[in-house]
């Protein structure tokens, strides 16, 4: 086998581009310690320092993320004929890969569609004569390509019947939510704790569970806790900010609609306590939110708008 060389100049060797809108596929948190109290408001706050001198805190020991990561990545293989770029998706769902690859003879594009756990060449480079070297780097998206949005009814609100909460950002407002796999998304402030229910059934396809940090620096973008369910239509919902160590599914798991799956929080890239709910389809390599319509009274779909105090029904 020829060997396959990564410079120095690549950092990290592998680069994964255009994996989730707020990069929520990445859990997981380096070991250490944690703290929390309440402010003056009665809010959890969790925090890396030590708390002020004389303020009540409880420590909150941390591991390594809530369970492996899953592994969706692009890897080399050595083939008869050279070198095979392989997917591979751990996923229970299909995901849709793209790689590109630089070698001497010249770039070249290959595409996929994964199915759940399972493996797929992308691209066979054949061996040349002489050990060379090859740069790739690749993007995934969740979800079947072209995957269409119909739901049998609309979403329940996600939290906990009769309870009343305002929406903060939705459609078609756009403070935050700027691009096409965030424009239809719904932010509801809630306090840090409330009770976190799925909007429609599906199947859990990821979490991540033991983030606590939070606030506008860009570092805290991969900081987020979240559930990411899949709906039967192919499309998934992704419930995010939630507090740490609060998520009650595994990946694997059906739920039902109205299932207690998390509590809400603030951690990742937030200026506050809210749930971040969005509904995502995969357009071809692209994430893309859908619109959404919550359950009002009688069963009847309202669409959120920011302002309004959405109930559970």
């Amino acid at each position: 086998m020829h060997p396959i060389r990564h410079p120095a100049s690549t950092p990290g060797a592998l680069r994964t581009i255009g994996v989730l809108a707020c990069s929520l596929l990445v859990c997981g948190v380096a070991a250490g310690a944690a703290y929390r109290y309440k402010d003056s408001s009665g809010q959890w706050v969790y925090t890396d320092r030590p708390p002020p001198p004389g303020q009540e805190s409880q420590s909150v020991a941390l591991g390594r993320g809530g369970g492996p990561a899953l592994k969706m990545t692009v890897e080399p293989r050595s083939t008869d004929s050279g070198v095979a770029l392989v997917a591979i998706n751990q996923c229970q769902c299909v995901v849709e890969f793209a790689v590109k690859a630089s070698t001497p003879a010249g770039e070249k594009l290959g595409r996929g569609t994964v199915a759940p756990r399972s493996e797929q060449v992308l691209l066979d480079l054949a061996a040349a004569a002489e050990p060379t070297e090859i740069r790739y780097e690749f993007g995934y998206v969740v979800g079947e390509p072209g995957a269409q949005h119909h739901p049998s009814r609309p979403y329940r609100a996600p939290f906990a019947l009769a309870q009343r909460f305002e929406v903060t950002q939705a459609p078609p407002d756009a403070v935050t939510h700027v691009g096409p796999s965030s424009r239809s998304a719904v932010d509801i402030a809630m306090p840090v704790g409330t009770a976190i229910h799925a909007a429609r059934e599906g199947v859990v396809i990821n979490v991540a569970a033991r983030h606590f940090k939070t606030g506008l620096s860009l570092q805290n973008m991969d900081e987020a806790n979240f559930v990411q369910i899949l709906h039967d239509d192919g499309t998934y919902a992704i419930y995010a900010h939630l507090q740490l160590d609060t998520v009650r599914v595994k990946i694997g798991q059906r739920v039902a609609r109205g299932e207690y799956i998390a509590n809400s929080g603030n951690t990742g890239f937030s200026t506050g306590p809210h749930l971040h709910f969005v509904v995502l389809r995969n357009i071809g390599l692209r994430s893309e939110s859908v619109p959404v319509t919550f359950a009002g009274p009688g069963g009847v779909g309202t669409t959120p708008r920011s302002g309004q105090a959405l109930t559970a029904y």
